[in-house]
C-alpha cells in the first residue's frame, strides 16, 4: 500500500484518538477526511492539517453522511483506509439500583448505537467502496481499524452498556476480517486502556492517579499519539489481520466505578 497515494476516512476524526490518527496519517502523506458531528472541531483540525485533509460533518449512523465522507476521501487519493475512532464514555446507572429502578433501555440503546452500530455502518460502506480498488501484490484493497476498549475484557461497575458495545467490537472485528478476506480487505481493532484524551485530561487528578496505579509500565496514562502510531503499524503490516491489540501498558483493572 503506497501511503502517499491513499486516502482515509477517520470516523470521530475531531476527537482525541481520531485527531491524533489524522495528524499521523497526514504526516505519512495520506489524504484524510475528518468525519465528525462536531463541525467546528472538524473544520479547525482539517484547516490545521492543510490541503491533504477535508472536514465532513455528519452522523456515522446516517448512510448519506457516510457516503459523503467516502466521496470526499476519493478526491484525496485511493480510498483504502477506514478508522473508527468515534465514541465517548459517560457514567450510566447500574443494571438495577438499590431502590429497584432498572437501567433505562433507551440509554443502553443509545450507547450501543454510538459504539457498535455506527462503526459497523461506516465499516460496511467503506468496505463496499474498497471492493472497487485495484489490488496490491498481496491482493489487498483496503484496511479497517476499529476501536474496542479494555472494558471489553474488564468492564467496570456502571459500564454495562459500554462494555457490551466494546465486547461486540472484539467479536465483530474477527468475523469482519474473515468475511472481507474474499475482497482483500483487512480488519483489526485497538483496545485502548486509559488514554489522555481531552475527556480524561479534564478528569479529577485523583481519578487519573487511580487509573495510572493500574498500569504496569510505563507508569502513566497513554497518549493519543500512541494510538495513531498503532494505527500506522496496522496499516503498514499486510499480514496483521483479525486481531484486537490492547494498548494499555499491561493494565490490570481494579474493581471500580469509572467516571
Amino acid at each position: 500500500m503506497e501511503l502517499a497515494k491513499c486516502s482515509a476516512l477517520i470516523n470521530g476524526g475531531a476527537g482525541g484518538l481520531g485527531g491524533a490518527t489524522a495528524r499521523r496519517l497526514v504526516e505519512l502523506g495520506v489524504g484524510v477526511v475528518v468525519f465528525d458531528p462536531d463541525g467546528d472541531r472538524a473544520r479547525s483540525l482539517a484547516e490545521a492539517l492543510g490541503e491533504r485533509a477535508i472536514a465532513v460533518v455528519g452522523d456515522q449512523n446516517v448512510d448519506a453522511d457516510v457516503e459523503a465522507a467516502i466521496a470526499a476521501a476519493r478526491t484525496l487519493g485511493i480510498f483504502s483506509i477506514c478508522v473508527n475512532a468515534a465514541g465517548a464514555v459517560f457514567v450510566t446507572p447500574p443494571v438495577a439500583d438499590a431502590d429497584g429502578a432498572p437501567h433505562p433501555m433507551g440509554l443502553f440503546e443509545e450507547m450501543v448505537r454510538n459504539h457498535l452500530f455506527g462503526p459497523f455502518n461506516v465499516s460496511r460502506l467503506s468496505a463496499a467502496a474498497f471492493a472497487g480498488n485495484a489490488p496490491d501484490a498481496d491482493g489487498q484493497r483496503g484496511v479497517i481499524v476499529n476501536t474496542a476498549s479494555t472494558a471489553a475484557y474488564d468492564g467496570q461497575a456502571r459500564q454495562a452498556a459500554y462494555a457490551a458495545s466494546k465486547g461486540a467490537i472484539v467479536g465483530l472485528t474477527t468475523s469482519m476480517a474473515r468475511d472481507l478476506a474474499a475482497i482483500g480487505v483487512r480488519a483489526c481493532a485497538i483496545a485502548p486502556g486509559p488514554i489522555m484524551t481531552p475527556r480524561l485530561s479534564g478528569a479529577p487528578p485523583a481519578l487519573q492517579q487511580r487509573l495510572i496505579a493500574d498500569v504496569a509500565f510505563p507508569k502513566r496514562l497513554g497518549r493519543p499519539e500512541e494510538y495513531g502510531l498503532l494505527v500506522e503499524a496496522i496499516v503498514r503490516n499486510p499480514f496483521l489481520n483479525g486481531q484486537v491489540i490492547r494498548l494499555d501498558g499491561a493494565m490490570s483493572t481494579q474493581l471500580a466505578v469509572i467516571g
